[in-house]
């Protein structure tokens, strides 16, 4: 069975313009420079997790998008975008990165390491250490490296999500811009 979930997102920042496959910040003239235009912005995040490979480690994750539990990331942030590698979210507990709760307890232990981080727009556990996942998750923007390999792959976004994604991670390179995109609801499709 595939398992889709979604994130309805908000965030002021740059504004994308993605024509012909190319990906561009929109620029608008001033008197002597050109100024990025920012904008309030929504989009729908669309992912696929890999139960098949790692099914409790995408039941954990589809159970916060649904709430089900009576806790889930709808309402949380994505608290930490470093730009060329990705987005984190899922700090549900302290909004900041140093919290999280998973369905099975504080944490619980590391899956398996089966899938690799051998493409962009991977969801991979963000976790403090081996079997230390909770609710934190990171979405990639480059091709990782085996440093990266001690962290689960569950799932990946799906490919017309992309530009939100780099959209998202325009906010990481000017903190200007306002708060932190919010994921404004979440579920399963």
């Amino acid at each position: 069975m595939v398992v889709r979930t979604f994130f309805d997102v908000s965030w002021h920042g740059p504004v994308l313009n993605s024509n012909d496959g190319e990906v561009k910040v929109r620029l608008v003239p001033a008197d002597w420079m050109l100024t990025v235009v920012a904008a309030d912005q929504t989009g729908r995040i669309i992912m696929t997790l890999y139960d098949d490979v790692v099914p409790k480690t995408a039941e954990n994750f589809r159970a916060l998008c649904t709430g089900e539990k009576g806790y889930g990331y709808q309402g949380s942030t994505f608290h930490r975008i470093v730009p060329d590698f990705g987005i984190h979210g899922g700090d549900i507990t302290h909004g900041d990165g140093t919290g999280g709760k998973s369905i099975y307890g504080e944490t619980f232990a590391d899956e398996n390491f089966e899938i690799g981080h051998d493409s962009p727009y991977l969801l991979s556990m963000d976790t403090s250490g081996p079997n230390t996942n909770n609710s934190k998750f990171y979405i990639t923007t480059i091709i990782g490296g085996a440093w990266l390999d001690k962290n689960v792959v569950f799932g990946t976004v799906e490919e017309e999500c992309w530009d939100i994604i780099r959209a998202i991670e325009l906010v990481g390179r000017s903190k200007k811009h306002g708060p932190m995109p919010t994921i404004a609801k979440s579920g399963q499709l």
